[in-house]
């Protein structure tokens, strides 16, 4: 799937000029009377998206044949099978274009398990025994930092009567921030509109893209403080632009306009750097994670004081398996979890893993707060829905990830209809 969001600047940041927001989509078929199905997907920016596609029928000779039983019973067995084959792993291991491909193909399996108990995702997951949580985690590598003990008292501890959390999250909903306002690409009355539109809606945060130009960053945190006022609060993100002493530098800069994080301030491999510019820039809050790739990543970021806010994605991780690993590892060490989402469907799952982190892992708290965009969610036949800073709880069985019939038949790339009529190309006949 493929949609054209680079035509007006949707997505733009100082490594992202010109996103088309993509998703490799898989959906997992049984042959039970009711037809039930799983859907997932792994998000990319356009091309190469086909890649994934690839690499996710390299996997799919691994899931096509499983017993239900298996995927009701034992995900840990499952989300081995696919994370930890001999020949497979080579290409990553754990990731990568394989582990996007692993977390599209693991999430559309934990989209199956909710759909089957007519639940939504994060319901299914609160309702799930602690002990079965744990055996969904791998630990290998983690021992030092989580073992399964550790995890089965984080979670028995949170286990108690979760009634009034449940209700009162019904009824608020999830904080939430937007990052709409704030697309590099946007000139400074765009930006100035969508930041007062922002704070007459009610967001409490604001995220800016940052990263291209110290002038145009502080003339832009200066437009954006003005439009929503001392009160709200402003973010910026570099979506790893800069070198370290760039980071400290630049940041230092814009400190003046009260930031409440620097996203993504140099590589999201340099735990070390990042460590380094935690330090330097203190108060300002040091966020990552949506392109930290696997739980091992966490554990060192988390430990290194690196990860002030853990941003962890829905698809970059292994599936929901990983996730639960980094949201216990995350608790331990006290770190807000505020996921990243913005792209095609992951603000659809997000929700979900927020709100389970709130009611059965982090615990409410304050400083969580979860990022939303507009647009794209009218693909999806259940989606997710935001207003006056806050995530509604979804209620509809699945992890939101099940796209719109008539939505794959224009967007498919590169024969969906909106794609024949940019590229002039002809719909492959069909089969037989």
């Amino acid at each position: 799937m493929r949609f054209p969001t680079s035509a007006a600047r949707v997505g733009s940041d100082a490594m992202h000029p010109d996103p088309d927001y993509s998703a490799a989509v898989v959906v997992v078929e049984t042959d039970r009377d009711d037809g039930i199905e799983g859907h997932g997907l792994a998000f990319t920016l356009g091309r190469g998206n086909e890649v994934v596609v690839a690499a996710i029928e390299a996997l799919a000779p691994l899931v096509v044949g499983l017993p239900l039983e298996a995927i009701r019973s034992d995900m840990g067995w499952v989300w081995r099978r696919l994370a930890g084959d001999g020949q497979l792993r080579w290409l990553g291991p754990e990731k990568g274009v394989i582990h996007l491909a692993t977390a599209a193909i693991v999430n559309a399996l934990w989209d199956l398990r909710a759909r089957w108990t007519a639940q939504p995702l994060w319901r299914h997951l609160v309702d799930c025994p602690p002990e079965e949580l744990v055996a969904c985690i791998d630990f290998r590598h983690l021992t030092d930092a989580l073992t399964p003990d550790t995890a089965l008292a984080l979670l028995r501890g949170r286990a108690a009567d979760r009634s009034a959390a449940v209700a009162r999250l019904d009824h608020e909903g999830l904080a939430a921030y937007t990052t709409a306002p704030g697309w590099l690409g946007y000139a400074d009355h765009e930006l100035a509109s969508r930041c007062r539109q922002a704070a007459a809606e009610g967001w409490g945060l604001v995220k800016l893209k940052v990263g291209q130009s110290l002038e145009d960053d502080r003339r832009r945190c200066a437009i954006a403080r003005e439009a929503i006022g001392p009160q709200r609060r402003l973010a910026v993100d570099a979506n790893q632009v800069w070198d370290v002493d760039t980071a400290i530098a630049w940041t230092r800069q814009l400190m003046a306009f009260d930031l409440r994080w620097v996203e993504e301030p140099t590589s999201c491999d340099d735990v070390l750097g990042h460590a380094t510019i935690a330090r330097a820039v203190a108060p300002v809050t040091v966020a990552t994670g949506e392109h930290v790739h696997n739980r091992v990543m966490f554990k060192q970021f988390l430990a290194a004081g690196a990860m002030g806010v853990c941003q962890l994605d829905a698809c970059r991780l292994g599936g929901v398996n990983e996730v639960l690993a980094v949201l216990c590892l995350a608790a331990l060490h006290d770190v807000p979890v505020c996921p990243h989402a913005g792209g095609v469907g992951l603000c659809e799952m997000v929700v979900h893993l927020a709100a389970f982190d709130a009611l059965a892992v982090g615990g409410e708290r304050a400083d969580r707060t979860v990022e939303w965009v507009e647009g794209l969610h009218e693909h999806f036949q259940d989606p997710v829905a935001a207003s006056g800073g806050r995530y509604a709880l979804p209620t509809a069985p699945g992890f939101g990830t099940a796209l719109r019939p008539e939505s794959v038949r224009r967007y498919r790339y590169p024969d969906g209809e909106a794609w024949r009529q940019r590229t002039g190309a002809v719909a492959p006949a069909s089969p037989g």
